[in-house]
This record gives C-alpha cells, sequence and structure tokens, in this order.
C-alpha cells in the first residue's frame, strides 16, 4: 500500500468530516504526520483541486471532488431522484437512498429534503455507519436468510418488509426503510425516511416500501 498515497485519501476523509475546516497543524496531528508532510500532502491534494484554503486559511474540500463524484452511480442516482422527491413530499419527511459499501457499511448516496415541512431531518449524502445500524442496514439484512443471534427487529422487517430504529444513526431521529428489489442478485440498495414521530410508522412503512418497488422496477 502506498503511504503517501493512504495519507491523502485520509485527509479528505477528514475533511469531509469537517466542513468548517483544518488548520495544518490540525491535519497532521489527526492523521500522525509531521506539518512538513501533511503540508506538502495539501498542497498536491490543492494542485488538483481536491481541496482549497477558506478565507480565515483553514483547510476545507475543494470544488474538484465534484467532478470526482459525478459518474459514481448516475444511472441509478437519475432513476432514483423523482422517486426520492415523490416520497419526501408524500411523507413530508426527509427521504434518503443508501447503498452498501463493502460487508459491513452503507453510504447515504442521496439524501432529499421536502420542501416547506416545518421541521425536518437533515443530514449530508456520503456519511457512512456500520450495515448493524440504521434502518437503511437493517432492511438489507432482513433480504437474507434468518442468522443465528440477528437482532430482533431485521426478523420484523423480514416480516414486514420494512426495517424500523430509532436514534441509531441520529439521536432521537426514527428511520424508516426498505431495501430495493433486486433482479440480479441479493440487494444491495435501501430507500427510506426519517422522521422525529413515532405515530404512523405502519403507514410510512407501506408507504416506503412502494416507494422501494417502484425504483426496482425503473433499474430493471
Amino acid at each position: 500500500m502506498s503511504k503517501t498515497l493512504h495519507h491523502g485519501l485520509l485527509i479528505l476523509r477528514l475533511l469531509s468530516e469537517h466542513p468548517r475546516g483544518l488548520t495544518i497543524t490540525d491535519v497532521a496531528e489527526r492523521i500522525g504526520v509531521h506539518r512538513t508532510v501533511a503540508h506538502r500532502l495539501v498542497r498536491t491534494l490543492e494542485a488538483h483541486q481536491l481541496c482549497r484554503r477558506d478565507g480565515q486559511r483553514r483547510i476545507v474540500l475543494g470544488t474538484g471532488l465534484v467532478t470526482l463524484a459525478e459518474p459514481v452511480e448516475q444511472d441509478l442516482r437519475a432513476l432514483a431522484r423523482p422517486v426520492l422527491d415523490e416520497l419526501a413530499e408524500a411523507t413530508r419527511a426527509t427521504a434518503h437512498l443508501l447503498v452498501r459499501e463493502g460487508t459491513q457499511d452503507m453510504r447515504a448516496l442521496m439524501v432529499v429534503e421536502p420542501r416547506g415541512a416545518l421541521a425536518h431531518v437533515s443530514f449530508r449524502p456520503g456519511q457512512t455507519h456500520s450495515i448493524q445500524q440504521g434502518s437503511g442496514g437493517l432492511a438489507l439484512l432482513a433480504g437474507g436468510p434468518y442468522r443465528d443471534g440477528e437482532r430482533p427487529e431485521v426478523t420484523e422487517a423480514r416480516a414486514k418488509g420494512y426495517a424500523v430504529t430509532m436514534g441509531e444513526v441520529i439521536p432521537a431521529v426514527i428511520g424508516v426503510s426498505a431495501a430495493v428489489p433486486s433482479h440480479r442478485g441479493e440487494a444491495t440498495t435501501s430507500i427510506g425516511v426519517s422522521v422525529f414521530e413515532p405515530e404512523g410508522i405502519d403507514d410510512l412503512g407501506r408507504t416506503v416500501v412502494e416507494a422501494a418497488k417502484r425504483l426496482g422496477n425503473l433499474l430493471t
């Protein structure tokens, strides 16, 4: 493994977790390198527009990342956008599309907030969490056979067709998700909503399942 490339990627991940930016000293300390090394790494990333200095000379992510990210799951995002828009407006809740990353993680690929809602959950695309946490991951796990020791929420999701969790990814927020049916093997994508109130969860679940089916049909 290339140490230089590894440290450069660590910097990008670090900056994604600190949208207000970091100093060179912060970067050096957090990735465990000398300040001079961190400076060279940042200069290289700056040359490729992957990071930049803000008005306070703090290092933040650069616009070059947008160009790199654009082709990622482009077809999936294009097909999912109208489904997520409709789901967000129908439920007056934040809708999200999560994809399985590797064997243990889920990544938020798209997040759509409802227009005009008095209050709604807000989080950024790109965030990752364990597949064992949150309704999106549990919905995918429910698509497989029963496993000894699996969480009761997974067993329940297998029976209902959708998973429900509370406060596992965002404190005090309820997630309701369903796996997007796949005709090419095991499902790797889930669609869902995030809400504050537990009322009407069964109705939300059925609405999410229908959205997942629509997206699955579009992907065939």
